[in-house]
């Protein structure tokens, strides 16, 4: 039986590894923190896979389990980090400009929301999660998601950089995709 299951692990992270990478990035603003946070979530989820396993929707177990690690790291960081809005420069990278300018631009304005705010705007409107959805995931009620995102994407729009993004739809207050 054990087999099993470690057999389900594996494949569950083979098939969302990149996934919940890609959303602790929104959430963490940082690469190599990403990584480090999907990473703490799923060895978590690893310690309680037949709980995890069990679930309706294991994928939602181990993002509320990314979103909570990501909490728990601020309540640990002990030094204060610093983002800035140049991303180092990559070699290697066959990205356009404009497109490394626009993710440029997202992450500086994600990394100005706080951290409530953030977690609920890229759940919502990265993730594509309803209200309900993001409301379990933060553990708060659905309320509470409706007004920290009315929130964060006034603040959002306030960012002179994302006026240009996907033809405005950030400023005109409509989330989704990259």
């Amino acid at each position: 039986m054990q087999a099993e299951l470690e057999e389900q692990f594996q494949d569950f992270v083979r098939a969302r590894w990149s996934h919940l990478v890609r959303t602790a990035y929104l959430l963490t603003g940082d690469a190599h923190h990403a990584e480090d946070l999907t990473q703490t979530a799923l060895a978590k989820a690893y310690r309680s896979w037949r709980r995890v396993a069990r679930a309706d929707n294991p994928e939602a177990y181990v993002r509320r389990m990314l979103v909570s690690c990501n909490s728990d790291r601020f309540r640990k960081r002990r030094i204060t980090e610093a983002l800035t809005a140049a991303p180092p420069d990559r070699a290697g990278r066959d990205d356009s400009a404009s497109w490394a300018d626009e993710r440029s631009a997202l992450m500086a304005a994600l990394a100005g929301l706080p951290a409530r705010q953030r977690a609920v705007v890229v759940l919502r409107y990265w993730e594509d999660l309803s209200e309900a959805e993001v409301a379990e995931a933060l553990g708060c009620s659905p309320g509470t998601v409706k007004s920290q995102a009315s929130k964060g994407l006034a603040k959002l729009r306030t960012c002179p950089g994302l006026a240009q993004l996907a033809g405005g739809a950030v400023t005109a207050g409509q989330g989704g995709g990259r």
